[in-house]
């Protein structure tokens, strides 16, 4: 059995899809199993243990260096590979029909096609899945129930995230003595979000390091979005995380800058816990198995929440993460640490 799943979008919702690929893999070990993603979102699930292989192709908008024609010819080339490996089934795991992963599906005519359906439809989705849960199943149970024309149904399993053990390494050997030495919690905290209302601030991050320190040796590696805030393209957190480290002077702590997804993935794995946001990091973070303190503004926690992982969840009536005290935020992460899910690491250097 040959199976491809087509997730396009967004690396939280791909990173939510990694259920998926787990429970085929368990359903059917002998199949062939492989993605379909765009090159943006495709280090999310590289070296993911459960599938085959991974393709990827460029979006008109994230090509750098050739065309949108030449980007459009190449994924033409990549579409017309796929059809030649005749494909049992395409799964379609969107936030409900999806027309334009639809055209991909049928050029790469499979057998079957599963997908969801709901006002808008097609005949090529053969084995259709209703949409419309209202908002309250999680995004991976909701992506789970493409699994029914399978035989596949729940439980579900965790998120998968797989970090490039020798760019870990890599970014380990530049960590400094003090940080890599120290025997508390080394704690992540990622300081970029892309909705104004899910974003903390430097001042709240500096403190709440301070206080980790003292009471819990906590030592820190910090995470941004790289560039400069004032770019109307590509818009960064430099000057935030520059104002933080200036305010974190004294403490054991590290920048991680992450130009590419990869680097992301291989420095939040070196973390023992992590506070942010919600949004991809967030999902990285869970499918690499780490405890989160996580701040939600105005997105929805019923769907979005951490999912496998052990976490402490912060949103105020308000819907905006600046309501969010750092007394609050120290709460939570002490009551991680009083259940077990933090455990002080060893030193980095062993």
């Amino acid at each position: 059995m040959k199976i491809l799943i087509i997730r396009r979008d967004n690396i939280g919702d791909l990173i939510c899809t990694t259920p998926l690929f787990e429970a085929l893999r368990q359903k059917y070990p002998r199949a062939y199993l492989a993605a379909l993603v765009n090159s943006y979102n495709a280090p999310a699930i590289s070296g993911n243990p459960y599938l085959d292989a991974v393709f990827a192709y460029t979006k008109g908008k994230h090509a750098a260096g050739e065309s949108r024609w030449q980007a459009y010819l190449r994924r033409v080339h990549l579409l017309w590979q796929l059809r030649q490996m005749k494909f049992d089934y395409v799964l379609l795991p969107n936030g409900g029909f999806a027309s334009r992963a639809v055209k991909l599906a049928r050029w790469i005519a499979p057998q079957h096609i599963v997908g969801f359906v709901g006002a808008q439809t097609s005949g090529c989705i053969d084995l259709p899945v209703p949409h419309g849960d209202g908002g309250k199943l999680h995004e991976t149970e909701d992506m789970f129930r493409l699994l029914a024309p399978l035989e596949i149904f729940s439980p579900i399993p965790a998120l998968t995230v797989t970090a490039d053990t020798a760019l870990a390494k890599q970014l380990q050997k530049q960590l400094p003595p003090a940080l890599v030495q120290g025997d508390g919690p080394l704690v992540a905290l990622h300081i970029s979000a892309r909705k104004e209302k899910q974003r903390w601030s430097a001042a709240n991050f500096a403190e709440l390091a301070h206080r980790l320190h003292t009471r819990h040796a906590a030592r820190f590696l910090i995470f941004w979005s790289p560039g400069d805030e004032n770019n109307p393209f590509h818009p960064g957190d430099d000057g935030k995380a520059a104002s933080l480290l200036a305010a974190m002077a004294g403490l054991p702590v590290a920048p991680v800058r992450t130009v590419h997804l990869s680097e992301l993935i291989a420095g939040l794995s070196l973390a023992d816990c992590a506070i942010l946001s919600d949004g991809g990091g967030m999902h990285i973070a869970a499918g690499l198995g780490k405890p989160l303190v996580c701040f939600f503004g105005n997105s929805s926690a019923e769907r979005w929440h951490p999912w496998g992982v052990p976490y402490e969840l912060l949103q105020k009536p308000s819907r905006d993460v600046g309501d969010i005290a750092v007394d609050e935020a120290l709460a939570a992460f002490e009551r991680l640490l009083a259940s077990g899910a933090i455990q002080n690491a060893s030193p980095l250097s062993s």
